[in-house]
């Protein structure tokens, strides 16, 4: 038997099938942190320095350095810009930026309502382990019958307590990222809508009276 295994049967031994499960489901939810925490640093969720250069240079009507400026950026908001740019006071070009903007925070926010059904059913499944410890335990003290043994009783509850304090363990933690992940995507809709706003509605006089050629590659 390898290590593996043997704290494996440890930890079913001391806490049971529930332990075990929430053992799965904060391995499970580890990885899904950091492929989410990749995900954003990948598509430089919150990196918005050369977006809002690019957007404050169409707001001043000078097109082509908006231009040059959002080629400088590797953000994921990138194509949504470049559509915006090269359309004009189109209310249709407007609704289609906005919509593939929220596709891509569609995309984003993937793996969140999983982070959220752990958060609020962890705490539960510690719970219902607990309620089922609790009655095993109760169950071995009416075996006993006269014989009454305190420590059997005291170590059946706390083996059973074991579990809901697994259950927070792993909820806890996955609450906090799930918080922090959310606030990250809610600032971007922030900073998308604005920009958006922004570009078809710009205070300067000088906007070009059409839309630029805006080049796919950069």
């Amino acid at each position: 038997m390898t290590f593996v295994q043997e704290a494996l049967a440890t930890v079913l031994e001391l806490g049971g099938p529930v332990v075990l499960l929430l053992l799965a489901v904060s391995v499970l939810t580890t990885a899904l942190v950091l492929y989410k925490i990749w995900q954003y640093r990948s598509a430089r969720v919150g990196q918005h320095t050369a977006l809002a250069s690019a957007v404050a240079a169409w707001d001043r009507g000078e097109g082509e350095a908006a231009l040059n400026t959002l080629n400088q950026s590797q953000s994921y908001l990138v194509p949504v810009m470049r559509l915006a740019l090269s359309a004009t006071q189109d209310t249709m070009q407007a609704e289609r930026a906005d919509a593939e903007a929220e596709e891509s925070f569609s995309q984003l926010e993937r793996g969140l309502g999983t982070l959220d059904m752990v958060a609020q059913l962890a705490p539960l499944l510690g719970l219902f382990g607990t309620v089922i410890g609790m009655i095993e335990a109760f169950q071995k003290l009416q075996s006993a019958g006269s014989s009454v043994d305190p420590s059997l009783l005291a170590g059946g509850i706390w083996v059973a307590l074991l579990t809901t304090a697994g259950g927070l363990a792993v909820a806890m933690p996955t609450s906090l990222v799930l918080s922090w992940l959310t606030a990250r995507m809610q600032r971007e809709r922030v900073f998308a809508n604005r920009a958006l706003r922004t570009i078809f509605a710009p205070t300067a006089q000088t906007r070009p009276r059409e839309p630029l050629q805006v080049a796919h590659g950069t």
